[in-house]
């Protein structure tokens, strides 16, 4: 009879012990990892920091080019090519801007179609188009670098786009702004949520690499409109630098 019940009591014993490590195990690995995670996640806040800078451009792209149709292809060609010429002349001559300055942006030779019942589709011609892309930097004199290119020549004349040509100069000013946007952010959430605000976990740029972000909007549409001596008036107005950080903070 003691030796059963040594026996049993030892079975019981054993039966106590593995409950007691399963209920162990489960204090310190389940219960304690969930709580950790929530515990993170209560204790963060993330917001989205923006920095923004306006001023004046520096720099202007002009679109500059010729249209013609003529009879054939070659004469087309011809027609644009020497009118092209003497426009980038006149440019680096007159106006004293550089061979780099100057690009060719688009060259195209077509034909001209029209469609009739009787007829059906006939070339009618052909139509040329040569475009120059120029950077120009003396913004006060944009309007008559455009009215002494029209007398040169040039009948198609596009976009006029005003930017800052170097950027990257105002990466550290944008970014400042945008953390400093963020920090403030989040102290609003901290304070309401009867919180303090904590350390920087992470941070990180809007961009789809790994750069820094500084993106430039154009400024708006430039204006152009005769002035009293019938010249082109034009205005730069201004461009803008952003950057945005999402940004983590601990919460305390």
């Amino acid at each position: 009879m003691k030796a059963w019940s040594k026996k049993l009591g030892a079975v019981m014993l054993a039966g106590s012990l593995m409950i007691g490590g399963m209920a162990l195990g489960g204090v310190i690995q389940g219960p304690e990892k969930a709580y950790a995670a929530e515990d993170v996640q209560r204790n963060v806040v993330s917001v989205v920091g923006k920095g923004e800078l306006s001023l004046k451009p520096d720099v202007v792209y002009l679109s500059i080019g010729v249209n013609a149709t003529a009879a054939t292809a070659e004469e087309a060609q011809k027609t644009i090519g020497a009118k092209i010429s003497k426009i980038s002349a006149l440019l680096k001559t007159t106006w004293g801007i550089a061979d780099k300055d100057i690009q060719s942006t688009q060259f195209i030779v077509q034909p001209n179609y029209t469609y009739t019942e009787k007829e059906g589709q006939q070339i009618k011609g052909y139509i040329a188009q040569h475009s120059l892309k120029v950077t120009y930097r003396d913004l006060n004199k944009v309007g008559q670098l455009l009215d002494a290119a029209s007398a040169a020549g040039a009948n198609n004349i596009g976009n006029t786009q005003f930017a800052i040509e170097d950027p990257s100069a105002l990466e550290a000013q944008v970014i400042e702004k945008a953390m400093a946007n963020a920090d403030a952010k989040a102290g609003v959430i901290a304070k309401a949520a009867k919180r303090s605000l904590g350390q920087v976990i992470t941070v990180t740029q809007s961009d789809d690499g790994n750069h820094p972000v500084v993106y430039m909007e154009n400024a708006a549409m430039a204006k152009s409109s005769a002035d009293a001596a019938g010249g082109t008036y034009v205005e730069p107005g201004e461009v803008r630098v952003s950057t945005q950080l999402s940004v983590m903070y601990e919460l305390k």
